[in-house]
């Protein structure tokens, strides 16, 4: 694969030029600055760029499309690489992606909006919209001093799962992992990928309600199926399908034209190929089918709505998205959310149950607060995620700075491209935000 690349790039680079370039974008993103008005050294924010022509050269991804804005102007909008390695089809600057775990974002900002109008509070019972889950259990293992053997137990959880929970992930309800994969498996509710099922989010929550979680609420932090339970909240509350409300009271508002659950047939053309990394370092294309594969994004059930992992978006929309949160919940004259609403939401609400107390997280964001623990280039203020399929984004208030990538790689295994690219946006600062 990694001699294909290197060659199929020398062939292909006039045609690689023109489509980077001249792509056009599926929706209107800030506008264009030059990197120096915006505090940023050309040359530095050049090494960025590299990083990912270097990491296509090297095998180590198919593509990928890098966005920098700051003060509300792009600086950077780069596509590197192919949308399909084996076809020879150069990246798009609006290619589409499967985000995963960026969702969770989107999905957090829709339950912040109900909040916001009253219809929701955050340390409601989660039961209170959901009644299924008035009753939930936890999976305790076995004392360190009983018996070799010994099977864990389920018990009660010790309160009611609240709204909160969910948002910041101390709900204690996994992705079924560890000693819970064969309950979950069974129930055919193991691991992220919501995308190939034949059913309705209600009936996928229900059934998870039903299921031993890992930890009791509050106690721990837990990634899992949270934000996917916080979905069906939403549609709950607000009486419209999950991407019903996204569509019309996000996506819509804010000129996302390319973020879905589901691919429209005629964009098929436009969605980026799923590669993986072998044990051996080698890149792979996916299968087809499962939750590390091409996936069932255009010709699957189409019903399943997974606000923890479920959207596709381009670098365009989703720093659209992003640019919202930074200028406080409002772009181009729309308000989705007040300033306060998104202070909280990027404050720490778990001590120290995350990364250590390294990090912080809050409504649906990991934060930073102190830059000694942190351990890496950052702002106190800093908040981001990143998904399953490898690309990351954050968005630091501070420097007026969004900043992320798109790729497909599952798995990634230990390739840490997604470190260096914090730390080579950071570096290319050398002025304050315009």
């Amino acid at each position: 694969m990694r001699q294909v690349i290197r060659e199929a790039l020398v062939r292909a680079a006039p045609a690689l030029l023109v489509c980077v370039l001249a792509a056009p974008l599926g929706a209107q993103g800030p506008p264009a600055g030059a990197p120096a008005a915006a505090g940023l050294a050309s040359d530095r924010l050049a090494r960025l760029d590299a990083a990912f022509r270097d990491a296509v050269a090297d095998g180590k991804i198919a593509g990928a499309v890098v966005f920098v804005a700051r003060g509300g102007r792009t600086a950077d909008l780069e596509a590197v690489g192919w949308l399909d390695a084996e076809k020879k089809i150069p990246m798009l600057k609006d290619a589409i992606f499967r985000i995963a775990s960026m969702s969770k974002a989107v999905t957090t900002v829709a339950a912040l909006m109900l909040v916001e109008e009253g219809r929701l509070t955050l340390d409601a019972p989660v039961s209170r919209y959901v009644p299924a889950f008035a009753k939930t259990t936890v999976l305790v293992p076995a004392r360190k001093d009983a018996p070799p053997g010994t099977p864990p137990r389920i018990e009660a959880a010790k309160r009611p799962i609240t709204l909160r929970d969910l948002m910041t992930h101390t709900a204690g309800i996994s992705y079924g992992s560890g000693a819970l994969e064969e309950r979950y498996k069974a129930a055919g509710a193991w691991w992220w990928y919501l995308a190939d099922k034949d059913e309705t989010l209600e009936s996928f929550v229900d059934r998870l309600a039903t299921l031993p979680f890992e930890a009791q609420p509050g106690e721990r932090f837990v990634y899992g199926f949270s934000t996917d339970v916080l979905g069906r909240v939403v549609e709950v509350v607000s009486g419209q399908s999950l991407d019903a409300f996204l569509e019309s009271r996000i996506f819509r508002p804010l000129r996302m034209p390319d973020t879905s659950f589901f691919l429209p047939p005629g964009k098929r053309a436009r969605l980026a190929t799923v590669y993986g990394l072998s044990e051996s370092g080698k890149l792979e294309r996916a299968p087809e089918k499962g939750h590390a594969g091409q996936g069932d994004y255009v010709d699957g059930p189409r019903r399943c709505f997974s606000g923890g992992a479920g959207l596709l978006s381009t670098a365009a929309d989703y720093g659209r998205f992003l640019q919202m949160l930074l200028n406080g919940g409002v772009l181009d004259g729309v308000r989705l959310l007040s300033p306060k609403t998104v202070a909280l939401a990027t404050s720490n609400h778990v001590g120290a149950l995350y990364d250590d107390g390294r990090l912080g997280f809050g409504l649906g964001f990991e934060v930073t607060e102190r830059l000694g623990p942190a351990g890496r280039l950052d702002t106190p203020g800093a908040f981001g995620w990143g998904s399953a399929y490898y690309p990351r984004y954050f968005v630091d208030p501070q420097e007026k700075i969004v900043a992320l990538f798109l790729t497909q790689l599952i798995p990634a295994r230990d390739y840490d491209l997604h470190k260096r690219f914090r730390t080579l946006v950071y570096q290319s600062i050398v002025g304050g935000p315009p």
